[in-house]
């Protein structure tokens, strides 16, 4: 029996983005209905949006940058110092991917190898955005793609 390798289910790497600095980008070919980045960690952490307006502004970038919105609360990994491949996928108003209902990414076709995988944002919060979506995908502030407590 084969012993699992760490590259084992492995899709994507953190790439060039061709739309806004950096992007997750497709190693392989990725089927439809894939869960892409399965082994991820699940785990987050809230944080109240009062408590990170509080923050100096390099630190606060990065909630902003990177956390789930639900509510008044940011979720972010346990440490930001964990941020996995998934954490890095780019809005796009035409997306490849989409979070179930389970909050994990699937790709919505058949997925080529050096395409970079997108989410439309706005199917994970019920408020605006924090930035104007334009056609072509833009890296901003994550949106809710788990739901966790």
């Amino acid at each position: 029996m084969r012993t699992r390798m760490p590259h084992d289910g492995v899709f994507t790497r953190i790439g060039r983005s061709a739309t806004h600095g950096v992007g997750v980008i497709a190693i392989r070919p990725i089927p439809a209905g894939t869960l892409v980045f399965e082994g991820e960690s699940e785990l987050v952490v809230w944080v109240s949006r009062a408590e990170v307006r509080r923050m100096p502004r390099a630190i606060r970038a990065l909630y902003e940058d990177f956390g789930m919105v639900w509510g008044d609360r940011l979720g972010v990994p346990p440490t930001l110092n964990m941020l996995s491949v998934g954490w890095y996928v780019n809005h796009s108003d035409t997306p490849n991917v989409e979070a179930g209902e389970d909050g994990r990414f699937r790709p919505l076709r058949r997925i080529r190898v050096g395409e970079e995988l997108t989410a439309d944002y706005r199917t994970f919060v019920e408020e605006p955005l924090p930035f104007r979506p334009k056609t072509s995908p833009r890296r901003s502030s994550r949106a809710t793609r788990r739901v966790t407590a």
